[in-house]
């Protein structure tokens, strides 16, 4: 299962959002929150002014001048009530679409495939620094099998990333000696339709303990599929003259994949120069390839086996380029691109020896200036080797980014820095399972999020203002709960169920058995009590129990990016709806309300509520939690039971 959860009371989906999407309505809550400001005091961000944290009276407006200075510093919702969140969550609005950064606390195959349906073919960059399985990162997996564990671990994780990735898609992965000939071989398996390139990064220039050689240098495994060019953060220093026809096998390369990229461009016979272009005809309709009226030569991204291919720029920003005379043609009708220095960048070279990539400077070191502390988290990255990865990619329209060995978090960190440099609005996704997910890789992002400069874990100096509106909006942040919570909450039909037949029991037991209020299993009863759902955690079957999120569980699993969360109050019957979009584009509507012993005058009174608050007006797609008479609403339950199932196997669909 992948069930969301996370600590603390009131309803569960509880961000992190930047004080400048904060209503105003809202804001005296927030500077009178004690616990919000002791957390700010503690993260480094509120140095030297006691008056900050101690609240009360004069101090208020105090506070308020420091928000006023700092619109960019993330408050957790944590420290708030339900109420609070719910009325700063619909005040927000496009939920989704200003959250800049998923954060999973879990095991990372069971994450992916949680947010398999939300992400399919949607990522443009994956970046991640798996163990290096030597020495002190040795896999925490039973590995008596050295490298066969390994590269077991590695492919499933590799096969599930293609599943997430666009068709001109990019995958860095940082490998050492010792597994990386392993590693191209699965790469070389399970992604055939990448094509793989090796960079050399001189991470370590002191050099390592040294058995034959110090070892100065590491891999960065490269991955681009379709065509794509990757491309340094430094200009070019000359004109390069580009092919403008897209080449790759991958669908985005033909028309069928960018009908509005596949249109006529005019060429002059005699002159041979670009004097206009024509719309794209209608996706799979003919088009004329007769000269135009003037005489102009039709010219359309057809390759040598008469395929329809594409261009590289759409109809309406190709119209741009030919105004300003940037297309060329040769006589044999071959269409080039111009492109000048300061509009281009050169290639990624395949040595990095900048000594911006030393992994101890701007790597341990700069942890330790963020958090205050001598550096414990083993072999974090230089924060510019991401960052230059990254950027390889470009900054231009929906850039996300996932690493799913999260590490210290310093993906995370190189995209906050890449968005403040060139004012794009990358996203991220990072996964980790360990205990520095609270320790480290919170604290940092909210650190960055504040301020860009860091010492002895207080911030330097404040973020300029142009620094906060280009820093991340929403973080939302949960944990799944582990393996061994799975299999704590198990409970058993037959109390003789022998303990010895456990292991075979676990493997066939979504056939054969069914659940006895049993919350792994879903147990589709409690659905009626919905927010009450509980898991226990931690302990051998004894552990504290606590909420799960499954309103946010089932979005993942439906795929919803939400829009927007409104929650509604029927003389005590709480109602909470999300609106938003699936992968297919239908916009979906989910409502959730207590059902329990309810008959059928409460349904009607349900129809009737839902009908007068229009929570489903326009929708495609209608699910609510138990029955109902709302007119085209679908029970959720079973389909919830059956994904939940599919994303435990790793099934996908």
């Amino acid at each position: 299962n992948s069930l969301a959860h996370q600590s603390g009371g009131g309803d569960l989906f509880r961000p992190s959002l930047a004080v400048r999407l904060l209503p105003e309505e809202l804001r005296s809550r927030v500077l009178e929150c004690d616990a919000q400001w002791g957390e700010w005091r503690a993260l480094g961000c509120i140095v030297g002014d006691d008056s900050l944290v101690e609240g009360g009276g004069e101090e208020l407006a105090v506070r308020g001048d420091f928000l006023e200075r700092n619109p960019g510093i993330l408050l957790d919702t944590r420290h708030f009530d339900s109420t609070f969140v719910d009325n700063l969550l619909a005040a927000v609005g496009d939920i989704d679409g200003k959250t800049d950064a998923v954060l999973a606390k879990g095991e990372n195959w069971q994450t992916m495939n949680l947010i398999q349906e939300r992400y399919r073919s949607h990522l443009t960059c994956i970046y991640t620094d798996p163990p290096y399985n030597t020495g002190d990162s040795e896999i925490p997996y039973r590995n008596g099998y050295l490298h066969s564990s390994w590269i077991a671990l590695m492919a499933d994780r590799l096969s599930i990333s293609g599943t997430l990735l666009q068709d001109d898609a990019a995958a860095f992965i940082a490998i050492d000696d010792f597994e990386m000939r392993n590693l191209c071989a699965v790469i070389d398996t399970v992604l055939p339709d990448f094509v793989r390139e090796m960079i050399i990064v001189n991470h370590h220039p002191q050099g390592g303990k040294a058995k034959t050689l110090a070892t100065t240098h590491e891999y960065m495994v490269t991955c681009v599929k379709g065509g794509r060019v990757l491309r340094a953060r430094e200009a070019a220093s000359e004109v390069e003259n580009r092919p403008f026809k897209r080449s790759g096998t991958a669908v985005s390369n033909f028309r069928a994949g960018r009908p509005n990229s596949f249109y006529a461009i005019l060429v002059d016979p005699d002159s041979s120069r670009v004097m206009g272009i024509e719309s794209p005809p209608p996706p799979d309709a003919s088009y004329p390839q007769e000269p135009t009226d003037e005489g102009y030569v039709r010219v359309y991204p057809l390759g040598r086996d008469g395929s329809e291919r594409v261009w590289r720029r759409a109809y309406e920003s190709c119209r741009a380029l030919v105004r300003d005379g940037e297309l060329t043609a040769t006589a044999g009708r071959t269409i080039y691109h111009t492109l000048k220095p300061e509009d281009r960048t050169a290639a990624v070279f395949s040595n990095w020896t900048d000594t911006r990539y030393n992994a101890s400077t701007y790597g341990a070191n700069l942890l330790t200036d963020l958090m205050g502390a001598p550096n414990t988290f083993a072999y974090p990255k230089s924060v510019h080797t991401v960052e230059d990865a990254i950027a390889s990619v470009g900054a231009d329209g929906d850039v996300h980014v996932l690493d799913y060995f999260a590490g210290s978090g310093t993906t995370g960190h190189a995209v906050i820095n890449l968005n403040r440099e060139d004012g794009g609005r990358r996203k991220f996704i990072l996964v980790e399972m360990g205990e520095h997910f609270d320790t480290v890789i919170m604290p940092r992002l909210k650190k960055v999020a504040f301020s860009p400069e860091w010492k002895d874990g207080t911030a330097k100096r404040e973020a300029t203002p142009e620094e906060a509106e280009r820093g991340p909006r929403i973080i939302k942040y949960f944990r799944l709960e582990s393996y061994e919570d799975a299999l704590n909450n198990i409970e058993f039909e037959e109390a003789e169920e022998s303990l010895f037949e456990l292991e075979d029991y676990l493997l066939r037991y979504m056939l054969r058995w069914e659940t006895k209020g049993s919350a792994t299993l879903l147990n589709v009863a409690a659905l009626e009590r919905p927010f009450e759902y509980k898991l226990r955690l931690g302990g051998n079957g004894d552990g504290a129990e606590e909420k799960v999120d499954l309103a946010e569980t089932f979005n993942y699993l439906l795929g919803l990016s939400v829009r927007t969360r409104r929650t509604y109050d029927d003389d005590g019957r709480r109602y909470l709806v999300y609106a938003g979009e699936t992968r297919d584009k239908r916009s979906a509507v989910v409502i959730w309300r207590d059902t329990e012993g309810w008959t059928a005058e409460d349904r009607e009174r349900d129809r009737e509520f839902v009908e007068e608050h229009d929570m489903t007006a326009g929708a495609d797609e209608i699910w609510m939690n138990g029955d109902s008479m709302v007119k085209d609403a679908r029970p959720l339950d079973t389909l919830f039971k059956q994904r939940m199932f599919a994303s435990a196997s790793g099934s996908g669909d």
